[in-house]
């Protein structure tokens, strides 16, 4: 692969994308040690905002109308959003890129973006 390919790009564009949150979400919503902090969410918004999020982050075309990290997570952190919720999820990215057979080294990748917010989501 080109070294100039994105992360978007070599993952798979839009579709890989697409599937991965898809199939992240179900992991997520399934997962009693996370899924009642989604209890009250517009899910499809929700899986729309995080499909471009992820488009954005790595490195797709920009369409991200999200708001900042720390705001839009606050009210879960007091709702006791901490360490292992985070840890927990970026357990479900990582094997639902696992799972549509997404290279070990583009995972990494997509972990190292993903653990970038850690501090903004937890409100530290």
């Amino acid at each position: 692969m080109s070294e100039e390919l994105s992360l978007y790009d070599q993952i798979g564009g839009e579709a890989a994308v697409d599937a991965a949150v898809e199939l992240f979400y179900r992991k997520v919503l399934s997962d009693h040690r996370i899924n009642r902090f989604f209890d009250k969410t517009n899910m499809e918004e929700q899986i729309a905002k995080q499909k471009a999020f992820f488009t954005m982050a790595f490195g797709g075309p920009n369409s991200y109308t999200g708001g900042d990290m720390r705001e839009v997570h606050a009210h879960l952190v007091k709702m006791g959003l901490n360490e292992s919720h985070f840890d927990a999820v970026m357990e479900h990215l990582g094997a639902s890129l696992t799972e549509l057979g997404v290279p070990g080294e583009l995972i990494a990748q997509a972990a190292a973006i993903a653990e970038s917010t850690r501090k903004d989501v937890l409100g530290k």
